[in-house]
């Protein structure tokens, strides 16, 4: 419980640059508590495909996050099977996201301006 606790004062960006697979996780958590098979088909379908997490390399990742108190878990969601064990993201684990978010952003914005990367056509909307 100290961990928790102690995660309230942590700056976020201590823990940036997140791995791809964390980061995956917690986006796949921000739209909603999952288990982790539902994480891994999410995962799957948000990268079209070109990532399929193995199980052992899912839940190591979500034992290392929950230690960081960036998700927590929770009981399964009425209908689904009890014994589930689902995630949900915490506060600390969406700002978290949020940091290293923008920083994949800026990162981006650097590739844009070195004409790696053409210019977004969102900017144009």
């Amino acid at each position: 419980m100290a961990r928790k606790r102690a995660s309230l004062d942590r700056d976020p960006e201590e823990l940036l640059p997140l791995t791809h697979i964390v980061y995956l996780i917690l986006l796949s958590i921000s739209g909603g508590d999952k288990h982790g098979y539902a994480i891994i088909k999410d995962i799957a379908a948000r990268t079209n495909g070109r990532l399929e997490l193995e199980a052992g390399t899912l839940y190591a990742a979500i034992k290392r996050m929950r230690d960081e108190n960036l998700i927590t878990e929770v009981d399964a969601p009425e209908g689904e099977d009890a014994r589930r064990r689902c995630d949900s993201i915490t506060p600390f684990g969406s700002e978290v996201l949020r940091q290293e978010s923008l920083r994949l952003e800026a990162m981006v914005e650097l590739a844009r301006d070195a004409n790696v990367l053409a210019p977004s056509s969102r900017a144009n909307r």
